[in-house]
């Protein structure tokens, strides 16, 4: 069995391009099945916990174990390796996106948009690959920016680097929540109608799960 981490690191997966691939889904599991060469089946396992691969020798009925060896074992098994790999190259160019941002909650906040609105992050900014936004898909606002900013910009004397969440908030009520230490003005927009969460743990994600979903229904 191979264990493709190294391959999903810093990517984001699409489930629902997963199914139009040819994956079928089986509880929690994302599964692929595809015949090469005849005599051989590439499978594919992938789930929020661990992205796994194996062929088989369909002849033998066995797991094919010589493609997962390094050194060159002859030219028949360099060829299943080749077909093996370019496989599974393209589930990840066709299933996935790049995930620039590091933190649990960041990519905890990038599935929830994903599965509660279908909404991918757009990044729109070569010269700043670490911003990204989200866009309501009826009335194409933004709702939501990501973004990894100096902390000194939040007003702390530490220079690394934070991700953080800006959002839309009732103009109204901000001033009522917003405290410096887990909520803050809003950063880089309107800071009558925006504020900041912190990406680092200091607020529950479920928490923050909740001021996502006041930031989709506010429209201004």
């Amino acid at each position: 069995m191979k264990d493709l981490a190294k391959e999903f690191e810093n990517k984001s997966i699409n489930y629902d391009k997963l199914i139009k691939y040819g994956f079928i889904k089986q509880k929690n599991h994302y599964f692929f099945e595809k015949r090469i060469l005849n005599h051989f089946k590439v499978w594919v396992d992938i789930s929020k916990d661990q992205q796994v691969s194996k062929i088989f020798d369909l002849d033998m009925d066995e797991e094919y174990i010589l493609v997962d060896v390094c050194e060159k074992v002859g030219s028949f098994s360099g060829k299943v390796r080749e077909e093996y790999n370019a496989i599974l190259e393209d589930i990840i160019k066709k299933c996935t996106s790049t995930s620039i941002f590091k933190s649990n909650q960041a990519k905890q906040v990038m599935e929830y948009i994903r599965e509660t609105y279908q909404d991918e992050a757009e990044y729109l900014w070569k010269k700043f690959p670490e911003n990204a936004i989200w866009r309501h898909s009826e009335n194409k606002k933004w709702y939501g920016l990501i973004m990894t900013i100096s902390k000194q910009k939040l007003g702390y004397q530490e220079e690394e680097p934070i991700e953080i969440l800006v959002l839309k908030y009732p103009k109204e009520k901000i001033s009522t929540i917003v405290d410096n230490k887990k909520i803050f003005l809003g950063y880089h927009m309107n800071k009558e109608h925006w504020i900041t969460i912190p990406l680092d743990g200091r607020m529950a994600i479920k928490e923050i799960y909740q001021f996502i979903q006041i930031s989709y229904k506010t429209d201004f």
